[in-house]
């Protein structure tokens, strides 16, 4: 029969204290605490051998199991949580191979039971499943597209912003840089740029959103004075549409992790902070597993660009039959000596070239790279002016 509901161990005190007064036999017992006589016993000889320690529920569980995790294991478990505190169980189990075999290694799920039994995990926020917004730029080979991007501004300990310039292969997750900046500015970008170039070649297409100085968003086809240097590069500039930081997911997670590493709680001063960004994109490259990359590292996956950084601009030859244009300040060009057509104050001091379509419609292209389109019929009067279009008009 069960105990009675009080407790279980005051139950079995009072039956201890009972049985010692020796007022009571055994049958009298059992039917009184409602047990059989085998567990009256049992509990007799417990409290005889060890005291009212003996009282104590022993567990059910085995002492040894076969399956049981090699402590050894449990603790360099512990450790690598310890060390890298963002990372889950996945991440995790991979490290464990530079240390021990394949048969003493535990699955993911005990990894994970492990970290939870020890309080080290922290349930996370369910978040609503968007359907992705194309286009979404998705590489097929290495420095096919590259992601660059200014991570939110945080404070540091001396109360100044800093502002993380990050740039990142869009295949492999190499994260070239991670560039600790007080201003987002064009010169600040343009030089990070040009160090990482010269380190790991140039990318086909850089990939950004449309904030400054990456996009100018009222100017044509979204381009800035960056980029145009990315065009004289030979770079072609893509933007994700705008209000849409999904289309560039892979770096917005890298950003997750770089604030959880860097930011909480940040350095005191930019040269600090540096420091700090320096070990995240060492570790990022060449220690973290990455589910995207079969759980290899960016640094095992990634392979230095063929197309290197030219140390001067060469100059542009355009197509012979296309009408070749100075951009004034004003970031316009002149037609036919009498009328202007606006292009943009980021392509100032630079040639473009027209080329008729029919109709008196006009393609304008910097380089290689179509701009927009204007009909020279909307030139009435003299020292009228146009607009550039994206689109035939």
């Amino acid at each position: 029969m069960p105990w009675k509901e009080t407790t279980t161990m005051e139950q079995k005190i009072e039956f201890i204290c009972e049985w010692n007064s020796q007022k009571y036999s055994i049958s009298e017992l059992c039917r009184a605490f409602e047990i059989s006589r085998p567990t009256a016993y049992k509990l007799i000889n417990k409290y005889e051998k060890f005291g009212l320690e003996g009282l104590l529920d022993d567990s059910k569980a085995p002492i040894h199991h076969p399956n049981q995790t090699d402590p050894k294991v449990v603790e360099m478990i512990l450790k690598l949580k310890e060390k890298h505190k963002i990372w889950g169980a996945k991440k995790l189990r991979v490290l464990l191979f530079n240390d021990f075999t394949e048969n003493q290694i535990p699955s993911v799920v005990t990894v994970h039971n492990i970290l939870k039994k020890n309080g080290l995990v922290q349930p996370q926020r369910r978040l609503r499943r968007i359907k992705p917004t194309y286009p979404i730029f998705d590489p097929q080979q290495c420095n096919e597209v590259w992601s660059a991007d200014y991570k939110g501004k945080f404070k540091m300990g001396n109360k100044i912003y800093c502002h993380p310039l990050t740039i990142a292969d869009s295949k492999s997750r190499f994260l070239f840089s991670a560039k600790a900046h007080l201003h987002e500015d064009l010169k600040s970008v343009k030089k990070e740029f040009t160090r990482v170039f010269r380190m790991f070649g140039m990318p086909k297409q850089v990939h950004t959103d449309n904030g400054s100085p990456f996009a100018a968003a009222t100017s044509i086809q979204r381009f800035s004075r960056l980029s145009y240097w990315f065009i004289e590069l030979g770079i072609l500039p893509v933007f994700s549409d705008p209000s849409h930081p999904e289309q560039n997911g892979r770096h917005e997670r890298m950003h997750r992790d770089l604030k959880a590493s860097c930011a909480m709680p940040s350095a005191f001063d930019i040269k600090t902070q540096q420091r700090t960004l320096n070990a995240f994109v060492k570790e990022y490259n060449n220690v973290r597993p990455h589910e995207a990359l079969d759980m290899m590292t960016p640094a095992e996956v990634h392979i230095r660009s063929n197309k290197p950084f030219p140390e001067r601009i060469k100059e542009w030859t355009y197509s012979p039959g296309m009408k070749v244009m100075y951009v004034t300040k004003s970031g316009a060009i002149r037609w036919k000596s009498y009328y202007w057509v606006y292009l943009s104050r980021a392509l100032t001091g630079k040639y473009v070239a027209a080329i008729e379509i029919g109709n008196d419609v006009w393609k304008v292209f910097f380089r290689n790279v179509l701009l927009g389109y204007f009909n020279q019929n909307d030139l009435s009067y003299k020292e009228s002016t146009t607009r550039l279009s994206p689109k035939i008009v």
